[in-house]
């Protein structure tokens, strides 16, 4: 049997929808439980107020809802933010599909879609999250940082 490092993880299946108004509460849920350690690292964590400012920033026109196997696993938001750019926001994957790649394969599929557009794509992270790494591996660059976050960029790959 091989090594435990030696595995290369597989990626689920996974399929993105439009979102709903009815999927703000899930995502908010979501948001809560993705973000704590790093709001809590960071002497940020409010139960209440993590929800609210996912309810207060939703807007299911730009939104994305991650499924696999049908079922509820995550979301992402691209905003347009003019002048050849968009944000993206509000990226969140179930925990206990973490460390698979489906992360990285999301991303990639919204980063072609960015490059085919000739889209600059902006992001903010907060300081000390795992996510920059996956950011960083995928072409973002760091443009500027307060005390909670770090703010990225990717320009339009021409490939």
């Amino acid at each position: 049997m091989p090594e435990p490092s030696s595995f290369t993880p597989t990626v689920p299946a996974w399929e993105l929808r439009p979102a709903t108004t009815d999927d703000v509460e899930p995502v908010a849920e979501l948001r809560a439980v993705v973000l704590r350690a790093d709001l809590e690292r960071l002497g940020r964590y409010d139960a209440h107020r993590v929800r609210q400012r996912l309810r207060d920033a939703f807007d299911a026109s730009c939104t994305s809802v991650l499924t696999v196997d049908g079922a509820f696993a995550g979301c992402v938001a691209l905003r347009p933010a003019g002048r050849g750019e968009v944000w993206l926001e509000h990226f969140y994957l179930s925990p206990a599909l973490q460390g698979r790649g489906l992360g990285t394969a999301v991303l990639r599929s919204l980063l072609a879609r960015a490059d085919t557009e000739g889209l600059r794509v902006r992001l903010n992270v907060l300081r000390g999250s795992a996510a920059r790494r996956l950011y960083a591996r995928t072409g973002f660059r760091v443009t500027s940082e307060d005390p909670v976050d770090v703010f990225m960029v990717r320009e339009p790959y021409a490939g």
